[in-house]
Protein backbone atom coordinates (compact mmCIF):
# COMPACT_ATOMS: atom_id res chain seq x y z
CA UNK A 1 0.00 0.00 0.00
CA UNK A 2 1.27 3.06 -1.03
CA UNK A 3 2.07 6.06 1.79
CA UNK A 4 -0.74 8.46 -0.12
CA UNK A 5 -3.34 6.05 1.17
CA UNK A 6 -5.35 6.66 4.36
CA UNK A 7 -5.01 5.52 7.58
CA UNK A 8 -6.96 4.20 10.29
CA UNK A 9 -6.31 5.75 14.23
CA UNK A 10 -7.46 3.31 16.80
CA UNK A 11 -7.36 3.91 20.68
CA UNK A 12 -7.08 1.26 23.15
CA UNK A 13 -9.88 2.48 25.13
CA UNK A 14 -8.40 0.26 28.44
CA UNK A 15 -5.13 2.40 27.68
CA UNK A 16 -6.41 5.73 27.60
CA UNK A 17 -6.53 8.36 30.21
CA UNK A 18 -8.55 10.72 28.62
CA UNK A 19 -5.80 13.58 28.50
CA UNK A 20 -7.00 14.79 25.59
CA UNK A 21 -4.08 15.36 23.77
CA UNK A 22 -5.23 13.79 20.41
CA UNK A 23 -8.03 15.70 20.10
CA UNK A 24 -5.68 19.41 20.68
CA UNK A 25 -3.27 17.54 17.85
CA UNK A 26 -5.59 16.50 15.77
CA UNK A 27 -9.07 17.91 15.89
CA UNK A 28 -9.73 17.33 12.11
CA UNK A 29 -10.09 13.22 13.08
CA UNK A 30 -10.36 13.26 17.32
CA UNK A 31 -13.36 14.25 18.96
CA UNK A 32 -13.69 13.60 22.74
CA UNK A 33 -17.43 12.51 24.27
CA UNK A 34 -18.37 13.97 27.49
CA UNK A 35 -15.90 12.19 29.79
CA UNK A 36 -13.23 13.55 27.49
CA UNK A 37 -12.30 10.27 25.98
CA UNK A 38 -11.69 10.28 22.56
CA UNK A 39 -13.97 9.39 19.62
CA UNK A 40 -12.17 8.59 16.25
CA UNK A 41 -14.15 10.81 13.49
CA UNK A 42 -12.67 9.52 10.58
CA UNK A 43 -9.63 8.53 8.80
CA UNK A 44 -6.23 10.27 8.51
CA UNK A 45 -5.80 11.56 5.39
CA UNK A 46 -2.65 11.85 3.85
CA UNK A 47 -2.93 15.53 4.62
CA UNK A 48 -3.08 14.66 7.88
CA UNK A 49 -0.75 11.56 8.42
CA UNK A 50 2.54 13.87 9.71
CA UNK A 51 -0.21 15.67 12.88
CA UNK A 52 -1.78 11.79 13.39
CA UNK A 53 2.18 10.72 14.05
CA UNK A 54 2.72 13.25 16.09
CA UNK A 55 -0.53 12.44 18.53
CA UNK A 56 0.24 8.78 18.45
CA UNK A 57 4.03 10.00 19.75
CA UNK A 58 2.29 12.49 22.17
CA UNK A 59 -0.09 9.97 23.63
CA UNK A 60 1.25 9.89 27.37
CA UNK A 61 -0.62 6.23 28.23
CA UNK A 62 0.65 4.88 24.41
CA UNK A 63 -2.90 4.14 23.99
CA UNK A 64 -3.36 5.69 20.17
CA UNK A 65 -1.80 3.77 17.15
CA UNK A 66 -2.05 4.50 13.16
CA UNK A 67 -3.04 1.31 10.72
CA UNK A 68 -3.33 1.36 7.39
Amino acid sequence: MSENANHALHVDMLRCDAFGYCAELLPEVVELDEWGYPIVAGAVTPERLADARRAVAACPKLALRLAR
